[in-house]
């Protein structure tokens, strides 16, 4: 399995996904591969290839709740070019340029300033991250005990 969080840490609460994932990194998960970016580009499409599960951390702007989680499928690219993708578009090209369709999940963490260049997290995403972070490591596990082991590499 591999957790990819985006987002700027430079543009306040933007920075959720990379702080999700250094997180997770700090905790050291042996059946978790983790990668931080500033943004989904085409390169993540070659990353996910090789994962049967992959979950895409990013901030959410002030969503109702302190985090959602969906599963997610391949969709129809909007205009591809250099700049961020949608996890979406990353799945797309995963299935077209490496046949590997890996089962996807996005968790959105709401955040509430995003608007000024600054360092750090608001104290309202702090706790926001707080949370997703639980609930993603119950979620973890629960895969964990359910199918004795959490999908890690696929052999090719």
């Amino acid at each position: 399995m591999i957790l990819i969080g985006y987002g700027n840490p430079g543009r306040g609460d933007d920075g959720l996904g990379p702080a999700f994932s250094q997180r997770l990194a700090g905790r050291a998960l042996s059946e978790l591969e983790i990668d931080t970016d500033y943004q989904l580009v085409a390169e993540h499409a070659l990353t996910i290839s090789g994962h049967e599960v992959v979950v895409f951390a990013d901030a959410e702007i002030e969503g109702e709740n302190p985090f959602s989680f969906q599963e997610i499928a391949a969709g129809a690219p909007e205009v591809l070019g250099s700049h961020s993708l949608k996890p979406q578009t990353v799945l797309a090209l995963c299935e077209t340029l490496y046949g590997a369709k890996p089962r996807a999940y996005v968790l959105g963490i709401s955040g509430h300033e995003f608007g000024e260049v600054k360092e750090g997290l608001s104290e309202k995403a702090l706790k926001n991250l707080d949370d997703a972070e639980a609930f993603f490591l119950d979620w973890l596990s629960e895969r964990t005990c359910t199918n004795g082991v959490v999908p890690d590499r696929v052999d090719s």
